[in-house]
């Protein structure tokens, strides 16, 4: 990436108006020491610019505003004289619009980008995050995990029976079914946790700073309510979960081809109930089951 892109990323966003202003500032003073002859009022740009970007579209009307006024003040001082006052405050208003136009111009391709760039991470028909989005997010916490020593969690959730609700009432049904689960995930798990459809009826969810205790505690919540909102929907689904936690560094890979192997022993023992595994090392863990209550179908 270019490094005054970089650079430009890394300013707090309080600090861009501020930055802004005293570009605006600066042009206006060469602005006026160059004289009327030299036209810099494209100069302005790069204020605007920068804070219809990087900043709010109010904090970036107010610069062009500000932008224009200090353009008309250079313009003044240079001396510059017009056959009528009203032509100086014609070309003002002129300025000022393109100014904001730009900003609009601007600020609507910065929000499409945004859409665009959210809707590049979202699973469409759960609103979760998809697989890649899961990935880059779960990577970096792993990374700060291991500089810090601390505990993560991944957790790996199947939908039992999916397929027969989709036969049964319709793939329609089947979507609204996966919507519900992935809100009751979201609902019950901490803001710095992150869920995400894997694919078809599997979900996988990451918990950082998280050890076996907690992971017991908080899949096992997870685990209950997922079975309430299918007994209130009357959806015949149950769930498979493979927990594992590890106290060391291990690969995003490794650590979710774990868990998801986890939550295939329990679908082998009957389905419908979690088991829990302390990843130790890379070929062998320490593994506790714990069934729940429900139907294993």
């Amino acid at each position: 990436m270019n490094p005054i892109l970089v650079l430009l990323n890394k300013i707090p966003k309080k600090m861009i108006p501020l930055i802004a202003i005293l570009l605006v500032v600066a042009i206006g003073y060469l602005d006026h020491i160059t004289g009327f002859e030299l036209a810099l009022s494209i100069l302005y740009l790069l204020p605007i610019l920068l804070v219809a970007w990087y900043g709010t579209r109010l904090h970036a009307v107010i610069i062009s505003v500000l932008s224009a006024i200090t353009w008309l003040w250079a313009d003044i001082e240079s001396g510059h004289t017009f056959s009528h006052p009203a032509i100086l405050v014609w070309n003002t208003i002129i300025l000022l619009g393109f100014f904001l136009i730009i900003v609009y111009a601007i600020s609507e391709i910065k929000q499409l980008l945004d859409k665009e760039q959210r809707a590049a991470r979202i699973d469409f028909t759960t609103g979760a995050l998809n697989s890649r989005a899961f990935h880059e997010i779960a990577q970096i916490e792993m990374s700060r995990a291991e500089r810090h020593v601390r505990p993560v969690t991944m957790a790996y959730i199947d939908v039992d029976d999916f397929k027969l609700v989709n036969d049964t009432f319709g793939h329609g049904v089947g979507d609204s079914l996966l919507r519900v689960v992935a809100e009751t995930i979201k609902d019950n798990i901490r803001s710095s946790d992150s869920a995400s459809r894997i694919g078809g009826d599997e979900f996988a969810v990451f918990m950082p700073e998280t050890d076996s205790d907690r992971a017991n505690t908080a899949i096992g919540k997870i685990h209950n309510n997922l079975l309430s909102a299918m007994q209130r929907n009357n959806w015949p689904v149950t769930f498979s979960i493979g927990v594992v936690s590890c106290h060391r560094s291990f690969d995003f890979n490794e650590l979710i081809k774990a868990a998801d192997a986890l939550m295939y022993s329990v679908k082998g023992r009957g389905k419908n109930s979690v088991a829990y595994s302390v990843l130790e090392t890379a070929t062998s863990d320490i593994q506790r089951t714990y069934p729940r209550a429900g139907n294993g179908g």
